[in-house]
């Protein structure tokens, strides 16, 4: 029991520290790409360090897969070069007791990305793009339940809820004159967004001001020549991966009972589940990678290590992005890369034990 705490403790040693590498160097090239905007609007350099600070929550989950690898082979390599892996060998410690102390402390890893992705990374990172997105002058949110509002000189437009890039909920236009007063109000209850920036307003009520009189008008259809550009509109529309689980299966759901395409939403969703596998596949893959070679130098396993870890992480890109383009099934998509690579490292634990 002595020796299973110390391998744990060593385990969640080599955890912290290859945290203390990964993510650091993640948030810097978050930064970089933050300090380009700095000057547009009203963003500026503590607006950049705040955007990158509150994505850190997001960058850890993303690569925990690597810090379980990275982790496990920083704490049993350094066990193998001081030769304790040897002592653990010939007290008569086999290697998969030895390999339950990673395990256990990957289990624990795990349990804290469950809680990062449902409870902090999402509520931080979609406050982090509407931040990031009133300082640019692209959009403002005001508050729950009250939608997002914008404008330009002569309209002040409400939407309701992006449902995806293309269609919009619930929306209200208010037409003003060159002295500000109400000149009409647009209300419809959805919009199809398209490509020339135009919108198809569906089942619109739209109300005149004129004098003293009001007027008021029922269109089955109605097109709006919108004020929003492509990258505006983006900036109205949550990121898939910026959305907890359960919001990704309620919103799911509720594209597929409207009959919209649901792939990117589905596929973010059945990620975050291929994410835990991969996590659960380098921890198995970081053990027959130490016992294998252990007469190899610590620094050579590192950079194997990282080799492997960037070669899957490219590899998990690709097929995803790939599967989307040609309309896979998103859990297959999201889930083949994590079993396939579990069933390799269990076939080599079998090989090397």
């Amino acid at each position: 029991m002595i020796i299973y705490r110390y391998i744990v403790y060593q385990v969640a040693i080599g955890f912290m520290i290859a945290t203390a590498v990964l993510l650091p160097l993640f948030s810097f090239f978050d930064l970089l790409d933050q300090l380009e905007d700095v000057g547009k609007g009203t963003y500026r350099i503590k607006d950049a360090f705040l955007y990158t600070a509150m994505l850190v929550p997001r960058r850890l989950i993303q690569i925990a897969p690597f810090v379980a690898l990275l982790g496990t082979v920083i704490a049993l390599g350094k066990l193998a070069v001081h030769s304790e892996l040897i002592a653990l060998r010939v007290a008569g410690i086999s290697p998969l007791r030895i390999s339950l102390a990673p395990l256990s402390v990957g289990i624990l890893l795990l349990l804290s990305v469950a809680i990062l992705e449902q409870f902090v990374a999402p509520q931080l990172q979609q406050k982090a793009i509407t931040n990031r997105a009133i300082a640019l002058e692209l959009s403002a949110e005001l508050g729950r339940n009250l939608g997002i509002w914008t404008r330009n000189e002569h309209n002040i437009l409400r939407i309701g809820q992006m449902m995806h890039a293309k269609r919009a909920a619930d929306i209200e236009i208010l037409q003003l004159d060159q002295e500000g007063f109400l000149l009409s109000h647009t209300l419809a209850q959805y919009a199809d967004i398209k490509d020339d920036d135009s919108w198809e307003l569906n089942n619109v009520i739209v109300r005149t001001f004129k004098d003293d009189e009001i007027s008021a008008t029922r269109l089955a259809s109605l097109n709006w020549s919108s004020f929003l550009n492509p990258d505006d509109i983006l900036t109205l529309t949550k990121l898939p991966e910026s959305l907890s689980p359960l919001e990704l299966v309620r919103h799911v759901e509720f594209l597929r009972s409207t009959g919209q395409d649901t792939d990117s939403y589905a596929l973010a969703l059945w990620r975050k589940l291929g994410s835990a596998l991969m996590t659960i596949a380098m921890l198995l893959l970081s053990i027959p990678f130490v016992f294998g070679s252990i007469r190899t130098g610590l620094s050579n396993k590192l950079v194997f290590a990282a080799l492997i870890g960037i070669a899957v992480y490219l590899l998990d890109q690709i097929i995803a992005n790939t599967g989307l383009i040609l309309r896979l099934n998103p859990a297959f998509i999201a889930l083949v890369p994590g079993f396939a690579m579990i069933i390799l490292a269990t076939l080599w634990l079998r090989r090397t034990f």
